[in-house]
Parts: structure tokens; C-alpha cells; sequence
């Protein structure tokens, strides 16, 4: 676990590498108001074991942090390192400690730290901010009282996106930010955040970027900060680490190739609107927890026994239900590891 002073050369030596699961929580009981930790744990297994993917994304917004408690959070992650570390010692822990309050904030990422996670990010705070001024202090509130690395979450589902300006400010003032998840799919905002603040390591969600050279160029890093990846492939189809197997290698062209052969393409952007995207509220970006239970369930894994979202996120309807599980079924997924 790098310290705080360690976090910027812990990163440019590659600390970040590889494919990153954002995990979804399993909820269980009546109106989901239980967690089902086994499930939790077997998913878990699942990533690191069963795929090898070599990092974890934790309590984020495919989890829908905002619908947990903090001693939820804290046992999600405990959890997720005590079964991730038993497969893989060296598998590396990211975990999403943004919170309503500072204060609560620092606690998550305390105990993030002290259970022995390896990075802790800070979505840009859904409340009322002041710009990138606001955010600023939150960031360094939070540095100020822990010894872990950071990374921010620029997300368009806080309500307030920071400018490469601002995220480069935080990036050059703060010394233990060594990485960013920009997930606001305007990818010309990664290509100006780096010419700010060249040691940052970035991921960038419109994942075009990567096929036309930016990981070659510097621009962005060797590792996905918090996707599903576990929904993109399966044991005996790892064609997601294939096409980024190619991409770190540089080969784009056949990266490009096997995307389209191996109908990776599809998978990924088939209801890829169904994760991100509330009908009622088209102008916002969401991470629609539901849906993403929703196709873990139909490969197979465990998702526990309430399908739904805790409030404050919607039912999902039937129709996106279907989209999904017909795009499972289409490319040979639906059920394979209930199968096997």
C-alpha cells in the first residue's frame, strides 16, 4: 500500500495496470434492506479468481454508495480485501470513499487505508460545491488527516464536473492524487487534464481514445479505474482481457479485429444506455445499479434476492430487463456459469 508522499511514483512505476471491477452490492430482505455478503464474497472470487483480473473497484457507483450505510461500506470492504488477497496477495484494492460529509469522508478513507487498501477516490461531491475551489478543499481536508494514495472521480452524476484546469490543480497541489477516472465521455477533456498535469494517471470512459493511440502517446494510463468487466467476458471467453491484452501491447489494429469478431463491441455497447441512463431523466448520467444486477444475474452470479435498487433510484422496467437478457442470450453468455 503506498503512502500518501509515494502515491505519484507508486503510480508512474504501474501501480495501476489491468483490468479494475467496480462491484455491484447484492442486495437481500424485505425492500433490500439487507446485504447479502456471501454473494458479495463469491463475486469477488469471481473477478480475481475466476477471470484474474488483477484489481478491484469497491463501493462506487455501480455499488450505489450513496444507498449504504458507512458500516456497509466498511464491511464491503473488508470483505472484498480479505477474499481478493487470499486468491492474489498482490491484487490492487481501489476503494470509492466519497461521501454526503467530509468528515465522513475521511472515516471511510481511514478505514480504507487501515484495512489495507492500495488507493481511495473521491467522487467530485454530489452536494452543493463550490467549483473546483470546493472541491480543492474537500480533497485536501481529506489528505490532511490520511497517509493512502487518492484518485478523483469526475463524474457527471455529481452534478458538478470538474474543468482539466480544476483537475489538474488538485492533481499539482495534493501530492498523494496520483490518478483519475474521468468518466464524463468527453475525452478532449483527458488529452488537456494531462498536458496539465503530465504525472497523473487517467482513465477515460469513451474508450475510443485507446484505439487510436493515447495510451501509446502518454496521454492516459494502462488501467481501467472501475468498469464491469466482470459482465464482458467469462472464464472460458476472457476475450475482454484479450482486446486489452492487444491494446497495452500496442497492436490496435487487431485489438480493433477482435472486438469486432469476438462481438465484444456488442456486448459492451448493446444496453450499455440501461447503466447509465434513467428514461425519466434522460439528461442525466446515472449508474443504474439495478441493470447491472440485472445482467450479472442472467450470466450467472450471485446478486442476491432483492433484483431492485434501494431508493433513491427507480425500478428498472421489464423492457430493459429483456434488452438484456437477449443480448446475453445472442452471444452465447445467458446462464454459462450456472451451466458450468
Amino acid at each position: 500500500m503506498p503512502s500518501a508522499r509515494d502515491a505519484k511514483q507508486w503510480a508512474a512505476d504501474g501501480g495501476l495496470h489491468g483490468i479494475g471491477n467496480s462491484l455491484y452490492t447484492p442486495f437481500s430482505g424485505t425492500d433490500g434492506d439487507d446485504i447479502d455478503y456471501d454473494a458479495y464474497r463469491a463475486l469477488v472470487r469471481y473477478c480475481v479468481g475466476d477471470l484474474g483480473h488483477p484489481m478491484l473497484w469497491l463501493t462506487s457507483g455501480i455499488a450505489e454508495w450513496w444507498s449504504l450505510t458507512m458500516s456497509e461500506r466498511k464491511k464491503l470492504v473488508e470483505y472484498a480485501i480479505g477474499e481478493a488477497r487470499a486468491i492474489n496477495p498482490d491484487v490492487v484494492i481501489q476503494a470509492c470513499t466519497s461521501a454526503a460529509s467530509a468528515k465522513d469522508c475521511v472515516e471511510l478513507t481511514q478505514h480504507a487505508e487501515a484495512a489495507g487498501a492500495d488507493i481511495c477516490y473521491l467522487q467530485t461531491p454530489p452536494m452543493e460545491v463550490h467549483g473546483g475551489e470546493g472541491v480543492l478543499r474537500f480533497f485536501r481536508y481529506v489528505a490532511d488527516r490520511t497517509d493512502i494514495a487518492l484518485g478523483m472521480f469526475n463524474s457527471p452524476s455529481s452534478g458538478y464536473v470538474l474543468t482539466p484546469e480544476e483537475s489538474a490543480r488538485i492533481a499539482n497541489e495534493i501530492p498523494a492524487v496520483c490518478a483519475t477516472k474521468e468518466g464524463t465521455l468527453e475525452y478532449w477533456r483527458s488529452k488537456a487534464t494531462h498536458a496539465l498535469a503530465p504525472d497523473l494517471v487517467i482513465w477515460e470512459c469513451d474508450t475510443i481514445v485507446y484505439k487510436v493511440g493515447w495510451l501509446q502517446e502518454g496521454i492516459v494510463g494502462p488501467a481501467q479505474l472501475g468498469t464491469a468487466g466482470y459482465l464482458h467476458e467469462t472464464p472460458d471467453r476472457r476475450i475482454l482481457t484479450e482486446y486489452w491484452n492487444l491494446v497495452w501491447d500496442g497492436r490496435l489494429a487487431e485489438a480493433i479485429e477482435h472486438a469486432r469478431e469476438t462481438e465484444l463491441d456488442r456486448i459492451i455497447q448493446g444496453v450499455a444506455h440501461w447503466y447509465t441512463m434513467y428514461p425519466g431523466r434522460p439528461d442525466y448520467f446515472s449508474h443504474w445499479g439495478e441493470a447491472f444486477r440485472c445482467a450479472a444475474s442472467t450470466i450467472g452470479l450471485p446478486t442476491g434476492d432483492y433484483p431492485h435498487s434501494r431508493p433513491p433510484q427507480a425500478v428498472l422496467p421489464e423492457v430493459a430487463k429483456a434488452e438484456i437478457s437477449d443480448l446475453y442470450e445472442s452471444v452465447g453468455f445467458a446462464k454459462q456459469l450456472l451451466r458450468a
